[in-house]
């Protein structure tokens, strides 16, 4: 059962805890078992500080517990703290993921106009995305984004999702895809003509809520016969 602990304390040294924090995720790297953490201020005062931190289990959670850097950064905590921070624990009887929202903002970015957005917040550093236009797999993020500006040099597209369904840590998304033929595309020159596909897009989610795997699966027979890559073969 996925666990949750809420921490709350007041200081006015919230640029010194961003640090003790963020020196904490990098001494803790490939130890840590928390699998996301909020950190945000009471907007009526900014002094009173609230940090969700989210684990696997409560078991998971003590053995973080137990990590010589957790209790070193618990000291740095109450050193920076005007009072002894509190803290709650919580097991989780309902956990929406809102995968849905992350799967069409996914969608959105592709066709969004102007430079591809980063993606980062979406992406996995390390994703993997299979599709079979490729004969290799597309491992990492600088490598997908650039697979993704491949198309998007060579097509104006847009995608209108028919259908998402969400379970666990994966999703899936029918889709309808509608383009101009603009630049090259694998060799072949831009023609103007007006295409279309329709697939399926098979997500997995990471830990973090970001999408680590994707699985492509289009009619890309039905596209190169639209370009006319294959009028030679059908003659």
């Amino acid at each position: 059962m996925t666990f949750v602990q809420l921490i709350e304390c007041r200081t006015s040294r919230l640029d010194e805890m961003n640090r003790l924090m963020d020196d904490w995720v990098q001494r803790t790297k490939g130890t840590r078992t928390a699998t996301h953490a909020v950190v945000g201020t009471d907007r009526s005062d900014a002094s009173h500080v609230v940090e969700v931190v989210e684990f696997p289990s409560y078991e998971e959670a003590m053995r973080n517990s137990n990590l010589p850097e957790t209790d070193r950064i618990f000291r740095g905590l109450v050193a920076l703290c005007d009072e002894m921070p509190t803290f709650t624990d919580l097991d989780v009887v309902r956990d929406e993921r809102l995968s849905e929202h992350v799967v069409r903002g996914f969608f959105e970015a592709l066709c969004a106009a102007g430079e591809l957005p980063p993606l980062n917040d979406l992406l996995d550093e390390d994703i993997h995305s299979h599709d079979p236009m490729n004969p290799l797999d597309t491992i990492g993020l600088d490598n997908t984004r650039a697979e993704f500006r491949m198309w998007r040099g060579a097509f104006d597209f847009a995608f209108t999702i028919e259908d998402v369904f969400a379970q666990g840590d994966r999703a899936c998304a029918r889709w309808t895809w509608r383009a101009t033929h603009r630049g090259d595309f694998l060799g072949i020159a831009p023609t103007g003509r007006r295409v279309g596909m329709t697939g399926m897009t098979l997500f997995r989610f990471g830990a973090d809520g970001k999408i680590a795997e994707l699985w492509w699966q289009h009619d890309q027979l039905g596209l190169m016969q639209q370009l006319g890559a294959l009028d030679e073969l059908e003659q």
